[in-house]
């Protein structure tokens, strides 16, 4: 039997995935809260519901008290958050498992129905990332306390709005070549952002999903090489991929996560040593009812505009986009 859902609380509904689930949500009809450190962030997010449907609320996700007033009387709690650099107060322990433990244990006491717990593909307790420890540590506080909860893990993420697409796209628009860390042969899965989307509205829906960890990924997977390449197959560029050595890109990154933005650090290089795809061990997206879209058939709606005389091209009318400086997993990661 599903869930009738009246009113939702998604945290890292302003990121990438988020305002995609959101706007699945909506449809539903019921109230989401939007949990944020600056709730004018995500204020964009109302246009996709009615008047009063989609509040951003201001919550401290590092306090009890804040966090348990946007989760009280919540049907559902969907946990976006993520981050792949850290920054600032932004730490991977206080975002992927401290907080992710306590909106958790704070779902649990407030009785709502259902959590869904976004993690990522690779989380590993013993990996030598200290991103994909912050994340296996993030799965594990929420089964301590909410041992119903679906969790789910997916590869790199890819839509209009993504930081990995985007971004290569537009350096070989701008540089000379597109630098491969450890060659290129780091394989991935991608995954659409709108079956992401429909996953988690299918884990909190539907029955069955209730305390299973998914893994999802696109239908194919690819070496970071097979990627880049394919990025300049659909714009048109014959940019030179250079092959960067693990050494000399994780000194390269020391310098680089000192940069504002921090484009590149040596925790990422260090994760780009570990593929990213299924494991074939645990359910997918076909589990929740989904059906994985081909990159091939989403790429070319968005990376277009990085085509020689594309939409965005010096030749036509409108600025060239800048080059994106991060790379996003899933989007805030939220």
């Amino acid at each position: 039997m599903g869930t009738s859902i009246r009113i939702a609380t998604v945290f890292g509904g302003a990121g990438f995935i988020g305002r995609h689930v959101i706007r699945r949500l909506a449809k539903t009809g019921c109230v989401i809260r939007v949990p944020a450190r600056h709730p004018g962030e995500a204020a964009f997010l109302k246009m996709n519901g009615a008047v009063g449907q989609i509040v951003p609320m201001a919550v401290d996700i590092a306090d009890d008290a804040s966090v348990a007033r946007a989760i009280q009387g919540a049907d559902i709690v969907i946990n976006l958050m993520g981050i792949l650099a850290e920054s600032g107060r932004q730490r991977f322990d206080l975002v992927h498992a401290e907080a992710a433990g306590r909106i958790a244990r704070l779902a649990k006491g407030a009785d709502v129905a259902r959590l869904v717990h976004v993690s990522a593909l690779g989380a590993d307790a013993n990996s030598r990332s200290a991103y994909a420890r912050s994340k296996a540590a993030g799965e594990q506080a929420v089964r301590a306390v909410f041992p119903e909860a679906t969790i789910l893990r997916p590869s790199v993420v890819f839509g209009p709005e993504d930081n990995f697409f985007n971004r290569f796209a537009g350096m070989a628009k701008t540089l000379p070549f597109v630098p491969l860390i450890g060659g290129g042969a780091t394989r991935f899965q991608p995954v659409y952002v709108g079956d992401v989307a429909d996953a988690i509205i299918n884990a909190v829906t539907r029955a069955g999903a209730e305390g299973k960890t998914f893994e999802l990924g696109g239908p194919r997977a690819y070496s970071f090489r097979e990627l880049i390449q394919l990025v300049l197959d659909l714009t048109g560029r014959k940019t030179r991929l250079v092959s960067l050595p693990w050494g000399l890109a994780s000194l390269q990154a020391a310098f680089l996560e000192m940069v504002p933005g921090k484009p590149l650090t040596r925790d990422q290089v260090t994760l780009l040593k570990s593929d990213n795809v299924l494991s074939g061990k645990l359910p997918g997206l076909a589990d929740l009812g989904v059906a994985p879209t081909a990159a091939e058939v989403i790429l070319p709606t968005y990376l277009d505009r990085f085509q020689l005389a594309g939409r965005y091209d010096s030749h036509r009318q409108g600025p060239s986009l800048p080059v994106l400086t991060k790379i996003d997993a899933h989007g805030t990661h939220y």
